[in-house]
């Protein structure tokens, strides 16, 4: 029986480049990894192009931020 996710969609998390929210996750080969949208910086001067990063991580990667 597999383990239950520690993180849901939605929850703000924190890693080591930086804090995001989880916006997916999936169960591969035993262990969980999640798609982290992270958290959009100040605007620059020139304005938006497009949408922030999102970064693929392993559970063992992420703590909930507080």
């Amino acid at each position: 029986m597999p383990k239950l996710s520690q993180f849901r969609k939605g929850e703000k998390v924190q890693f080591l480049g930086g804090i995001g929210t989880v916006r997916n996750f999936q169960l591969e080969a035993g262990s969980w990894t999640y798609a982290v949208e992270m958290a959009m910086g100040p605007e620059p001067e020139m304005g938006r192009i497009g949408y922030e990063t999102t970064v693929l991580l392993d559970e063992a990667d992420l703590v909930t931020q507080l």
